[in-house]
């Protein structure tokens, strides 16, 4: 009884501000829009129809791929740094720690513009590549997918850091040294004693990077422009300009389902590996 009165609020919780706003979401993509922007009476399929038009398919392609490599380098970059974290004295933890959380005293559309600023094709560091032989004036550093890559490794590598780094401290480090002694490589240890050891953190980092790179919208806009967009990006275009909140709603649910995939992954993955429980016909 106890345990139900515990997690009864959060369950009300998440019923109230998650599941009726999605379901209603999925709702209105079968609903028709209205020329002023509402929505119109009956069910229809059109919405869907439009979803799965031929002219999507390169956001689809660009959003999916950006995501996908942002979290593959930040999980690159992440892993290494938790793992040095993770060993060195306090001093240079908490140096470590200070310099990760830093960029999280400034706004986040502050650190876009600032990229923006940095690259601007009048901007220092572009007069800086172009003296060093690196770059051209034609040279485009805004308005380009590598750019946005870029922009999304810097703002999600903390998220990346954080989890693998309270796994990694977590983590009996005597293990390597064990697996060591027994004859296998350094890098051997790394692979087959440190990386599996740390698995739930590195789960974590992975959901929590490419959830958010999947939905992101003030970077593409804002770094990439309209030749750069992504599915965060028609959807505030369909919401804000063309006010049709059914085709949003649509390209919204089909987000979200991209977004459970992962996730239902992750459960399964981790339910395969809970230990289970002894049977009573045991010798």
């Amino acid at each position: 009884m106890q345990e139900y009165l515990i997690t009864t609020p959060t369950l009300v919780w998440l019923i109230l501000l998650f599941l009726i706003p999605t379901l209603l979401v999925f709702a209105i993509s079968f609903r028709p829009a209205t020329p002023s922007g509402g929505i119109g009476e009956g069910w229809t399929l059109d919405t869907w129809r439009s979803v799965a038009e031929t002219n999507y398919n390169s956001i689809y392609w660009r959003t999916f791929w950006l995501s996908l490599a942002t979290t593959v380098i930040c999980l690159v970059i992440a892993i290494p740094v938790g793992h040095w974290m993770a060993q060195t004295s306090p001093k240079w933890r908490n140096f470590a720690l200070l310099l990760i959380i830093l960029p999280f005293w400034t706004n986040f559309l502050i650190r876009i513009h600032a990229w923006r600023t940095f690259l601007h094709p009048d901007g220092f560091f572009k007069d800086t590549l172009i003296f060093l032989g690196l770059a051209e004036e034609q040279t485009q550093l805004l308005y380009n997918e590598w750019t946005i890559l870029a922009v999304l490794v810097y703002s999600y590598l903390p998220f990346a850091i954080l989890p693998i780094y309270a796994a990694a401290e977590k983590f009996d480090y005597a293990l390597l040294e064990a697996a060591r002694d027994l004859g296998t490589t350094r890098a051997g240890a790394f692979f087959r004693v440190f990386l599996p050891g740390i698995s739930k953190g590195i789960l974590t980092a992975l959901l929590i990077v490419f959830i958010p790179a999947l939905g992101s919208y003030a970077i593409p806009d804002i770094i990439g422009g309209t030749s750069s967009e992504m599915i965060g990006n028609k959807i505030a275009q369909r919401v804000f300009s063309d006010r049709n909140l059914p085709h949003a709603s649509a390209l919204s649910s089909l987000l979200a389902v991209v977004v459970f995939m992962p996730m239902l992954i992750a459960l399964a993955t981790q339910r395969d590996r809970s230990p289970k429980k002894s049977t009573g016909g045991d010798a």
